[in-house]
């Protein structure tokens, strides 16, 4: 069986990456405003002055645009490293920080690097993903690091993921240690999901 949810898991990432890459420059840009947007007022609604977020791929949703604003609001700002056991590692976004490629060319901060407790403090996480579902089930990218993560802090704030809205849909294929996310933002709304049982 979980090979059946595997293939399903890769079949809908394929699907979601294609799509994704046929959005044009200027609906990236208008994204980026809006993510900006729902994000700043869910920091401001939730009251949280240190938080967790990522720098967004060419085909993501935008989100440089809002880790910078929050950063200038004085935000705490903790932005993910990638390491070769499946861990994530942090460091503080700062104005001039410079960004490189990390493992799997995602954009990474280069600063002093905190390891992966350092995410135990923050208000609020705003992760990336290929997909949410109704009852908050995340599809992610297939290497596990925001489950991982997820998974093992005891006290878990509040998880938004930050997708385009086509990909908030009824059912993803979920596997055992997929984590769920408090809600989603997307260029448009933000959606609170009541926790459900599993």
């Amino acid at each position: 069986m979980p090979d059946s949810i595997e293939q399903a898991k890769r079949a809908l990432r394929a699907d979601l990456r294609e799509r994704r890459q046929t959005i044009s420059a200027h609906a990236r840009e208008i994204a980026e405003d809006g993510v900006k947007e729902q994000l700043d007022a869910l920091v401001e609604s939730l009251g949280a002055r240190s938080i967790s977020c990522f720098l967004s791929t060419t085909t993501e949703p935008g989100t440089h645009a809002f880790v910078a604003a929050a950063v200038a609001r004085g935000i705490r700002v903790l932005l993910p490293i990638t390491r070769e056991d499946g861990l994530l590692d942090w460091a503080v976004a700062t104005p001039d920080a410079d960004i490189t490629e990390g493992l799997f060319g995602l954009p990474e901060p280069v600063g002093d690097v905190l390891g992966p407790i350092a995410v135990n403090d923050v208000d609020l996480l705003v992760i990336p993903a290929a997909a949410v579902d109704r009852r908050g089930m995340r599809l992610g990218w297939g290497r596990g690091y925001f489950d991982k993560t997820l998974g093992s802090m005891e006290k878990c704030p509040p998880v938004y993921a930050v997708i385009f809205d086509s990909e908030f849909v009824d059912d993803v294929p979920r596997d055992v240690h997929d984590q769920p996310v408090s809600g989603i933002v997307t260029p448009t709304r933000t959606v609170r999901i009541a926790a459900s049982p599993a």
